[in-house]
């Protein structure tokens, strides 16, 4: 039996809600009793919660958005927008490409983190959860941009935490291995089976599976959710 979580009354922003790991999370908040705001850079419409499409790369468009929600509560930020890019040599990934690698996954959480900060700190606190990546932990080959952009939000959550705890906001980042969305399997079936050859458990991950640890809260912490592949 699955564990159940009361949120009832919060409300929380989902980056990145609109399919995969992001959608299963706005779910699962949905299901715990949470409202539901999803940002995501594509249009999305999901029964019963909010949706805005919005660049997370363009602080422009957080600040219109935030803008949007007035005086209201921020209870709950998932920072899960991400880009993952081509599995290639580093020497041959386009500057334009890794840019954007790192315009989304790190700059774009920071920014979307820095704007709605204000809003938890006049309502009593909240919960940060940044979505890392294994790849940031142990660096990937072949994803070196994507790695060094994971690094960076593990240690932006780490320092963030000692920051805001204070202000009780608590700040955690969930670390997924390969998870079974659209983002791993374009990666093409050669890279995938790789992937699953290299975990114990000898299969990717679930977004449900990652959504159920994402809804848990501590702080100042990295989360594994690696099929018992992270090594360190």
């Amino acid at each position: 039996m699955p564990n159940t979580y009361d949120l009832t009354g919060k409300v929380a922003i989902v980056t990145g809600g609109a399919k995969g790991i992001g959608r299963a999370i706005v779910d699962r908040l949905q299901a715990s009793g949470a409202g539901v705001w999803v940002w995501d850079f594509n249009e999305v419409r999901i029964h019963g919660a909010r949706s805005s499409i919005v660049d997370i790369s363009q602080p422009e468009q957080i600040a219109k958005c935030l803008a949007e929600a007035g005086d209201s509560r921020i209870d709950i930020l998932i920072n899960d927008a991400g880009y993952l890019g081509r599995c290639q040599p580093f020497s041959e990934h386009s500057l334009q490409d890794w840019h954007q690698i790192v315009n989304v996954n790190l700059i774009g959480t920071m920014q979307v983190t820095q704007a709605a900060l204000p809003y938890m700190a006049r309502h009593g606190g909240g919960r940060i959860i940044n979505m890392g990546s294994l790849a940031g932990k142990e660096g990937l080959a072949n994803l070196a941009a994507y790695s060094a952009a994971s690094a960076g939000v593990i240690s932006f959550t780490k320092a963030l935490s000692r920051e805001v705890i204070g202000q009780n906001i608590y700040v955690n980042c969930v670390a997924p291995g390969p998870i079974d969305t659209d983002m791993i399997r374009n990666l093409g079936t050669e890279v995938v089976d790789n992937m699953i050859s290299d975990s114990p458990m000898k299969r990717l991950g679930s977004a449900e599976e990652v959504a159920h640890l994402v809804v848990w809260f501590n702080t100042g912490a990295i989360f594994d959710m690696s099929g018992g592949r992270a090594r360190c």
